[in-house]
C-alpha cells in the first residue's frame, strides 16, 4: 500500500525523477526573473525619459509647437539665465539646471528632424527590437552631416589647385634654368635683337635708367622670349587647365567618346582596309612598344624619333632586335665603366653590410 508521503516523493522508487508540474514551475520562475525589455534605453536619445514629455508636447505636435516649447524651456533652464528662487525654479541649482537644459536640447534635436523623430517613434512602438534601435541611433549619429558629394567636390578642387600650383612651380624652375643655358640664351637674344627689344636708345634727363635697371629689363625680355618661343615638353611643360583633375573628370565623357571613335577608326583603317601607317601612327606604335607616356615621348629630341622611324621600330621584330641591342650595349657600358669596376671590386672585397672600424 502506497502512503501519502511516498506518493509526494514520486512513487517511492529510488532514482525517480521529479514530476512534470514541478519542472514547469521552475521554468516559469526562471522566465519571470528575466528583465523586461523596455522602450526607453539609457544612452539612446533622451535615456529613460520620453522626449515628448521632456518638452511637454504630445506625439502629434507639429514642428512649430516643438520649437516653441524648446525655446521656453531653454530660456528657463539655461545656466547663464538661471535665477534661483524664481517661480517654478525653487530648489534648482546651476548643476541641475544644466542637466535639464542638456536634456531639453537632446529632446529637441531628436524631434526636430523628421527621420530621427520617425526612428524614435518606432522605438516607442516596438520596444522589443532592441538591437535595431541601437543600430538606427548610432547610424545617424556617425553619419557625416555634410553631403558626401560636397566633400568629394571640395577634395577634387583642392587636389586640382595643388596640381596646377605644382606644375606652375616646375615650369618656372625650368624657365629659370633655360635662361642660364647658353644655347637658349643666345637664341633668345638674337630673336630679341631682330624684334628691336634690346636696342638701347640714348636716354637723357630724368628718364635715364641705371645699368642695373637696363640689365633687369633685358633679362625679362629674354625670359619672355624663352617662354613663348621654346616649347618645353615632359614634366616641366607649361601648365594647362585642361590637364588638372577637375577638368579631366568633367571632360571624361568627351575624351571617352573620342577614344572610342579613334579606336573604331583604327580597326577599320588598318585591320580591315589594310591601309599603310602614317608617321603619326608609326610613332604611336613605337611609343606603345616602349611603354612611354605621351609626355615622356614628347620630351625626346626629334633626331631620336627620326632614328626610330628609320629603323622601322613600329614593326615588332625590328623593335625586339633594337631592344636586345640596347640591352647588350648597356651591359658592355657597365662592364667598362670605371665606377662599376670599383663597385664590383668593393662587393668582392667588402660586400654589403661589412663595416671596418678604425681605432683612434
Amino acid at each position: 500500500m502506497v502512503t501519502l508521503g511516498e506518493s509526494c516523493r514520486g512513487g517511492g522508487g529510488e532514482g525517480s525523477t521529479p514530476p512534470s508540474w514541478w519542472r514547469f514551475s521552475v521554468l516559469l520562475l526562471c522566465v519571470s526573473s528575466l528583465p523586461v525589455v523596455g522602450a526607453l534605453v539609457e544612452g539612446l536619445y533622451c535615456g529613460t525619459e520620453v522626449c515628448y514629455d521632456v518638452l511637454g508636447v504630445t506625439r502629434e505636435a507639429s514642428k512649430a509647437e516643438i520649437a516653441r516649447a524648446y525655446r521656453q524651456l531653454a530660456r528657463r533652464y539655461h545656466p547663464d539665465r538661471l535665477r534661483p528662487g524664481h517661480p517654478g525654479l525653487e530648489g534648482e541649482t546651476r548643476d541641475s539646471a544644466n542637466e535639464k537644459f542638456l536634456l531639453v536640447a537632446t529632446a529637441y534635436e531628436t524631434l526636430k528632424d523628421e527621420d530621427t523623430r520617425r526612428d524614435y517613434d518606432y522605438m516607442l512602438d516596438h520596444p522589443e527590437e532592441y538591437y535595431q534601435h541601437y543600430y538606427a541611433y548610432y547610424r545617424r549619429q556617425l553619419t557625416p552631416k555634410v553631403d558626401v558629394r560636397i566633400v568629394i567636390l571640395v577634395t577634387i578642387c583642392a587636389i586640382s589647385i595643388f596640381q596646377y600650383y605644382s606644375w606652375h612651380t616646375s615650369y618656372n624652375e625650368a624657365i629659370n634654368y633655360l635662361v642660364t643655358v647658353p644655347k637658349y640664351r643666345i637664341q633668345a637674344t638674337a630673336i630679341a635683337k631682330e624684334q628691336g627689344l634690346l636696342n638701347r636708345s640714348k636716354e637723357k634727363g630724368k628718364n635715364r635708367r641705371t645699368k642695373e635697371e637696363i640689365r633687369e629689363q633685358e633679362e625679362e625680355v629674354i625670359r619672355d622670349i624663352i617662354k613663348t618661343k621654346i616649347d618645353i615638353k615632359g614634366g616641366y611643360q607649361k601648365p594647362n587647365l585642361s590637364d588638372i583633375l577637375l577638368c579631366q573628370i568633367v571632360l571624361f565623357p568627351y575624351y571617352l567618346t573620342n577614344y572610342v571613335i579613334w579606336y573604331v577608326s583604327w580597326i577599320y583603317r588598318f585591320n580591315i582596309c589594310r591601309e599603310e601607317y602614317g608617321e603619326e601612327e608609326k610613332l604611336y606604335i613605337i611609343r606603345s612598344w616602349m611603354n612611354m607616356s605621351q609626355s615622356q615621348f614628347d620630351s625626346l629630341v626629334e633626331s631620336s624619333k627620326q632614328s626610330f622611324l628609320e629603323k622601322q621600330l613600329w614593326i615588332k621584330e625590328n623593335y625586339e632586335l633594337h631592344k636586345a641591342k640596347q640591352e647588350e650595349q648597356m651591359k658592355v657600358k657597365m662592364a667598362t665603366d670605371p665606377r662599376m669596376k670599383r663597385y664590383r671590386r668593393w662587393m668582392k672585397n667588402e660586400g654589403p653590410g661589412r663595416l671596418t672600424f678604425v681605432d683612434d
